[in-house]
């Protein structure tokens, strides 16, 4: 498929382990630029953002991928670049932020000019395991940063084009309603049942979490059947209010603690035994976690210090790189209120 073919709510996944690969990186990058109403003086930075990204994959890393995606569907506008790798990971990340430092013979400007050329950046790396980077390129208007920041992967199945995950992401004066669906499968028989489950949620724009699922199941009834979990995020009562149904996975993590959400057993569209209303208080500093079963459940944060914290794409990609199964398709969500890392917008 086309960069220029790929649904907002999808990334684009590059592989980037040699140098051949940067060419294509570029050429997808400026494609998708190519969908945004950016001033004049941005035209370009999409090409030059992508293949500073994908020569550090191949002079640094190993394993690497960049991971393109259009904004659209958390209410900004804009494009997103996220570097993943999977080690050896950077020992001191101050120094290698400053322009001319370079461990590989190079003039050493990759990661300070992709700072200077987003307008919202944020990186994490650890030794052995491996670095992310997101860059994103905004509209104008879009450079505000909001009460909440959210971050997503969502990625097919490898060998599908189709995903048969999806999700979906309204803002709100005080908060956001959000919804992440799973067909049954993969491939496009499961994107039929995802996608109806996220065009019931966006048809009903004002129900609660609990009617928005019941309205899904309806939605679903002449596809193969999802599991879904749709929330609601009410800042004005510090309030998250959520409702599931399969194995969508989550969980609410504040200075209080962890608390995992709860999805009762069913599918949507076919069996939809219990549909249970959930209230959980939403606390300053809350970040929230929803994911389908293309990741494990064994994932525990509190392993990657200072990363709750960090952009939610990158704690998002963080997910994404360690707990993948590698078998379906793969659906990681997060939501965060303000945060305070040294590379976020506008800090």
């Amino acid at each position: 498929m086309n960069a220029i073919d790929f649904p907002a709510h999808v990334q684009l996944r590059i592989p980037v382990t040699e140098l051949s690969q940067v060419g294509s990186a570029r050429r997808a990058a400026t494609e998708l630029g190519a969908r945004l109403r950016l001033e004049p003086f941005q035209s370009g930075r999409e090409a030059l953002i992508a293949t500073e990204l994908a020569t550090n994959l191949v002079k640094h890393a190993r394993d690497g991928e960049l991971l393109l995606r259009v904004l659209g569907d958390d209410g900004s506008e804009g494009l997103e670049f996220l570097a993943i790798d999977r080690g050896p990971g950077i020992e001191n990340l101050a120094e290698c932020l400053r322009d001319g430092y370079s461990s590989a013979g190079s003039p050493g400007t990759g990661l300070g000019a992709i700072r200077r050329m987003a307008d919202a950046h944020d990186i994490d790396s650890r030794v052995a395991l491996g670095t992310v980077i997101m860059a994103r390129i905004l509209a104008a208007r879009e450079r505000q940063r909001s009460d909440l920041e959210v971050g997503a992967i969502c990625l097919p199945l490898p060998g599908e084009t189709a995903c048969g995950d999806a999700w979906a992401l309204t803002r709100r004066a005080h908060g956001c309603r959000l919804i992440v669906a799973d067909g049954l499968g993969h491939g496009p028989g499961a994107a039929e049942a995802s996608q109806a489950a996220i065009a019931s949620f966006r048809a009903q724009p004002n129900a609660t979490p609990w009617e928005a699922l019941e309205a899904a199941h309806g939605a679903c009834r002449s596809t193969r059947g999802a599991a879904v979990l749709v929330a609601e995020i009410d800042r004005g009562e510090s309030e998250l209010r959520y409702a599931g149904v399969g194995n969508i996975s989550g969980a609410l993590i504040d200075a209080y603690g962890w608390r995992s959400l709860v999805s009762h057993n069913g599918t949507v569209g076919h069996e939809l035994r219990k549909v249970q209303p959930f209230v959980l208080p939403w606390r300053p500093g809350a970040t929230l976690i929803v994911h389908s079963d293309g990741i494990g459940t064994r994932w525990n944060l509190a392993a990657y210090p200072g990363v709750i914290g960090r952009h939610p794409a990158v704690i998002a990609s963080v997910l994404y790189r360690d707990f993948a199964r590698g078998r379906d398709d793969v659906t990681v969500l997060v939501v965060a209120g303000k945060g305070e890392s040294p590379w976020a917008a506008g800090s």
